[in-house]
């Protein structure tokens, strides 16, 4: 059996679709538990706010069973000793900018283990992702519209992660700006 680092994208993609279900009260307890641990573990003072995002944070709308967590922290920090805690608790990285690492936990070569997790690590104050959260929280009818855009794109899309996402940016971008017009400053 390859190891996930061994498999191509498209392998990847078929050994981990695109899946929605109905929203589950579980995800907030798989969140909190999640960040309890990163509480303990990352270093406190570089570490500013860790919220958790993404669709699962929305108990309105279907989503797919990953629980997106945003762990934002001072600028001088010191990613590579975050990053080493991070691995040594579950996660990978999966991708690395100057100023985002995006890493996962959950993910086995037999496919989702039961509880997965998409961590991203940012600077304090990189969070438009907690702007649309709280939009579509307080906006039921645009969160039904996203929530029929990801049904309607997840079986066209089930085994291209990257085309489902793209096929979102517009939607996304749109509410993320009519957010931080509504919201100014509410996580600077």
């Amino acid at each position: 059996m390859k190891k996930l680092e061994e498999m191509s994208l498209e392998e990847l993609w078929q050994l981990f679709p695109i899946y929605l279900t109905e929203h589950k009260h579980v995800w907030r307890s798989w969140y909190e538990e999640e960040q309890a641990l990163l509480r303990e573990r990352l270093p406190e003072p570089q570490v500013r706010r860790i919220s958790h995002a993404g669709s699962t944070a929305i108990e309105t709308i279907w989503a797919k069973p990953i629980v997106d967590i945003i762990v934002e922290t001072e600028e001088d920090s010191d990613w590579q000793n975050i990053s080493s805690i991070l691995e040594s608790i579950g996660y990978r990285c999966m991708s690395r900018t100057d100023k985002r690492l995006s890493f996962n936990k959950g993910y086995t070569e037999n496919g989702f283990a039961d509880k997965v997790y998409h961590l991203h690590l940012r600077y304090f104050g990189d969070n438009d992702e907690l702007y649309f959260r709280d939009y579509l929280k307080e906006h039921q009818e645009i969160a039904k519209e996203y929530e029929e855009l990801k049904l309607e794109l997840w079986k066209i899309y089930e085994h291209n992660r990257d085309a489902y996402t793209d096929k979102k940016t517009a939607f996304v971008k749109k509410y993320t700006g009519a957010a931080k017009s509504a919201y100014k400053g509410r996580y600077s």
